[in-house]
């Protein structure tokens, strides 16, 4: 009884329950930076001005590099100096920049307010620590090569040949990036203990919340797929913070591939390729959106636009 008593009593005074820690919120950046501008002969000084006027925490970043020409699936090596270095020198940020251009990634590298940690065990990720929390990041630029939109819609892009169904597409999506998938989610395994985690990047592969039934009747999609890499990030618990803060896929398609042509174009396709997909046992998406180089296409526009992809941001808390 006396037992119990002492017990009661050091929990009324506060001492048995540890406070619950208090929301971090955090604002995120993915972005293909196209070279950081350098394969359109811009100055870095434009792709410094879309990461400060979106002012985001943590900005997960692809083609950290010029793209090399030519460049092709047996052979892309990068022949100039990164720019991640000098991206974040101009901002003030701590940077990290993976070593992986195999396996299906290209010239990947993270800015960061807060300082970085360690590598996930296959080196697709970092761990930075928040405040005393460990989140890791997963900035990825996967195969762009075949290209099964394309594949679709009869567009020459490389040697691969013309696909009709869904199921083929969805086929070739996991021939074309089932290794880095694997990998990805190797890492994400281990890394389960983490605060929160973030898939960010250029998938090169739309997302199946996009090429729906209601998008093809709408004639934003020529027909419904179930592509694979998103749904194999999301079934390790992620969620699409995009498709979260916009459900509709009709009334917002958040088109990131291409602002370097019109959506009449009968040689290009316009879609959604470049993601946030968030996971946190408290996870919540407070906001997201496109950044870009006119609306409404971009919810943030910033001008002169320095890249061939727009950009997606998100504000979570965990």
């Amino acid at each position: 009884m006396r037992r119990t008593l002492l017990l009661s009593a050091a929990v009324l005074a506060g001492l048995a329950l540890p406070a619950a820690a208090d929301p971090q919120s955090l604002t995120l950046l993915s972005m293909n930076m196209w070279g950081a501008g350098a394969n359109a002969q811009k100055p870095i000084d434009e792709t410094v001005a879309v990461f400060k006027a979106v002012n985001a925490d943590i900005i997960a970043v692809q083609e950290t590099v010029p793209e090399p020409d030519p460049c092709t699936a047996e052979v892309c090596q990068a022949t100039e100096n990164s720019r991640l270095k000098d991206l974040a020198d101009a901002l003030g940020y701590h940077y990290h920049e993976f070593k992986h251009n195999t396996d299906n990634h290209w010239a990947d590298g993270v800015l960061s307010k807060y300082p970085f940690g360690q590598e996930t065990p296959n080196g697709v990720g970092v761990e930075i620590d928040v405040n005393g929390r460990k989140i890791v990041v997963y900035s990825m630029n996967l195969d762009d090569a075949p290209y099964q939109p394309y594949q679709l819609l009869n567009i020459e892009y490389d040697k691969s040949p013309f696909i009709k169904t869904a199921a083929e597409a969805e086929e070739w999506a996991s021939k074309t990036r089932g290794k880095a998938l694997e990998l990805l989610v190797a890492d994400i395994k281990a890394e389960e203990a983490a605060d929160a985690q973030f898939v960010m990047g250029d998938f090169n592969e739309p997302s199946h919340w996009d090429w729906t039934e209601n998008a093809v009747k709408a004639g934003h999609q020529p027909l419904a797929v179930n592509w694979p890499t998103t749904r194999g990030v999301e079934a390790q618990g992620f969620v699409d913070t995009f498709r979260t803060a916009f459900p509709d896929e009709v009334a917002k398609p958040g088109m990131t591939w291409t602002p370097t042509t019109s959506p009449d174009d009968k040689e290009d396709h316009h879609d959604r390729i470049d993601f946030i997909l968030a996971k946190s046992k408290e996870l919540k998406v407070i906001s997201a959106g496109i950044v870009g180089e006119k609306a409404p296409e971009a919810d943030l526009v910033v001008t002169p636009w320095p890249s061939d992809h727009r950009a997606t941001m998100a504000k979570v808390a965990f």
